[in-house]
């Protein structure tokens, strides 16, 4: 009989970090002591603490550590699985420091406490390799309940009244979406699931993927049967091996479950998945650029009218959901729409998937009801900035997104207050700045991003974006003029008018938004030639302060350019024409005599 069940992380970031090698040598060592028929190993989706990891949670008492490291395992085995003695070195503390070691639950914890976690409730939970695990935690039972005891035009109406809108960029009302396809009276439908996450930082559909694949199958069959379509596909970038293996394990055990192919839980409903791999082109992302690249063409867009809904893949009426929206419908189907209606803002509701990254504390995926403020996201679950330093910005939706200054910290997170204010929800990427960050470089670094994955097919991105990325470059190497920044506002608002597909007509976000909420900046480095943050290497330079300087040539040997002179036990002077502006000789000083400027 299993007295006890450890969890260990299995998602990429813990594996990255060894979490897989501590499973087999924990299984290994619990053999050994022949306690194989007593505790369990269980390998799980992301936990979502990505910061933490690799991370072990051992049950039923709950006790949760983290960094894991290979030559742990025996001591866990050891003093805690066979003696009952928690390793108080390794649990997760609150903060540095702590000496008294609480052991609360995950969900007591800073980072879990104010989370609501529906699309990543079984992430963490569950061996997302083992279709009986899912099915324990209600798993296809909202297959089973669409098939048996409701229409299709019921099905519909349940995703319209829950008030679920798109995860992945826009928001687009997913109910609206499915009622345009079932309308289409033809016999072969499509329905597509976009899995290719592209935006830098962004990590939640993957997590997804990779603990619980299941989810987006049941959700996927449950909207084929909506729409009456009988074929599905999963779009998902090559990048993402471990959620591409976890996938197709899944696909092949529905199948053996007949939850996936010919006569349904014996209903007469036949629906089957296929994985589609992409090659990581960022404009796929855009779902007539899916279809085009699904059928087996280069990933361009496609002008709308028509929409997908009407002709899409191959030509029949397609819908296209994200994996995050995919993730909350067996769940709005099993507890209804005024449940998931429950939570969020009047015009945005349920919840929505963080990947926190950047300057934070706490790195790693977050579920938050829709209306949270970003600063109970950055600090309540983030654990602020680290450091000491100071919040500056936060970047939300990618290259597609904006830069969210201090000053909107206690805005209710939504797809309209996003909006309003420049920005937009995006997929859910959320990248933190501090004070050491350059607007101006931010913004360029985005710009660089959109030029490279411009498909080319339309002029307004193909050159405008580039013209964009020049100017940006002209302010950060110093030779950029006011004039420069009119010119800039005057092209990002061409580009967003003219541009073929959202990938042309939102490049320009993070410029505006920059230029908006952070204009000194950029009249920093045109009219003082400075970057304040001193970030901009052509903008700033290193100098040694005499009187702090004890000449102890450590700087000189560092210096890779050879810029450094000066005696020993003399003041050192760098020489600005040779300096490279590594840093190497400010990192390496022990008297904090180098300064930046």
């Amino acid at each position: 009989m299993i007295r006890t069940h450890v969890l260990i992380c299995g998602g990429t970031g813990c594996t990255s970090s060894g979490s897989k090698k501590i499973a087999d040598l924990l299984e290994e060592e619990i053999a050994k002591k022949g306690l194989a028929e007593e505790i369990k190993v269980v390998r799980t989706g992301c936990f979502g603490l990505c910061a933490l990891g690799p991370v072990m949670i051992v049950y039923p008492e709950g006790t949760f550590y983290s960094r894991v490291k290979l030559e742990d395992v025996p001591e866990i085995v050891e003093e805690h699985l066979l003696k009952g003695r928690v390793v108080d070195r390794l649990v997760y503390r609150e903060s540095e420091g702590e000496e008294k070691v609480e052991v609360p639950s995950l969900q007591e914890t800073g980072f879990y406490k104010t989370q609501l976690r529906v699309a990543l409730r079984n992430c963490g939970v569950i061996n997302p390799e083992q279709i009986d695990e899912y099915i324990a935690m209600d798993g296809y039972s909202a297959l089973g309940k669409v098939l048996t005891e409701m229409t299709p035009e019921q099905v519909v109406q349940v995703m319209k009244d829950s008030g679920l809108r798109g995860r992945g960029g826009a928001g687009f009302p997913t109910g609206m979406k499915w009622e345009f396809a079932a309308k289409n009276k033809v016999p072969q439908k499509y329905v597509v699931c976009n899995a290719d996450e592209g935006d830098p930082g962004a990590f939640m559909d993957r997590s997804v993927l990779e603990g619980d694949p299941h989810a987006v199958l049941e959700a996927m069959a449950i909207a084929g049967y909506a729409i009456g379509a009988n074929k599905g596909f999963i779009y998902v970038r090559a990048e993402y091996p471990i959620a591409v293996q976890r996938l197709n394990i899944a696909i092949g055990q529905a199948r053996e479950y007949n939850l996936l192919g010919k006569d349904i839980f014996g209903t007469g409903f036949d629906f089957d998945i296929e994985v589609r791999l992409g090659a990581g082109a960022f404009v796929c992302g855009e779902e007539t650029a899916l279809l085009t690249s699904i059928e087996g063409n280069r990933g361009e867009p496609k002008n709308k009218p028509p929409f997908p809904a009407n002709k899409g893949l191959f030509g029949q009426p397609t819908i296209i959901n994200n994996v995050e929206t995919l993730a909350n419908i067996p769940q709005i189907i099993l507890k209804g729409a005024d449940w998931f209606a429950s939570m969020g803002t009047e015009g945005s509701k349920g919840t929505k998937v963080f990947a926190l990254g950047g300057k934070i504390v706490n790195t790693g995926l977050v579920e938050i009801p829709m209306g949270t403020t970003l600063r109970e996201i950055i600090y309540d679950i983030g654990g602020g900035i680290p450091n000491g330093k100071k919040f500056k910005a936060v970047q939300t939706g990618g290259p597609s997104g904006g830069c969210i200054p201090a000053e909107f910290l206690d805005m209710p997170i939504d797809y309209d207050n996003l909006k309003k204010i420049g920005a937009m929800m995006g997929s859910g990427g959320m990248i933190v700045m501090d004070e050491t960050t350059c607007m101006v470089d931010v913004a360029r670094f985005f710009l660089d991003f959109t030029v490279d994955e411009s498909c080319g097919k339309c002029t307004p991105c193909r050159i405008g974006t580039r013209r964009l990325l020049e100017m940006l470059d002209k302010i950060t190497s110093g030779n950029g003029t006011l004039e420069d920044l009119d010119k800039m506002e005057e092209l990002c608002k061409y580009i967003q008018a003219n541009a073929m597909c959202a990938l042309g007509q939102t490049a320009p976000n993070p410029v505006l938004s920059t230029l908006k909420y952070f204009r000194d900046e950029y009249e920093a480095h045109v009219v003082e030639k400075r970057c304040p943050a001193g970030v901009c290497k052509n903008l700033m330079h290193y100098e040694i302060q005499p009187d702090k300087c004890r000449g102890c040539t450590l700087c000189a040997r560092r210096c890779p350019a050879n810029a450094i002179t000066g005696k020993v036990k003399e003041p050192h002077v760098i020489d600005q024409s040779k300096c490279i502006k590594c840093g190497a000789c400010m990192e390496g000083c022990k008297f904090s005599a180098i300064v930046k400027k």
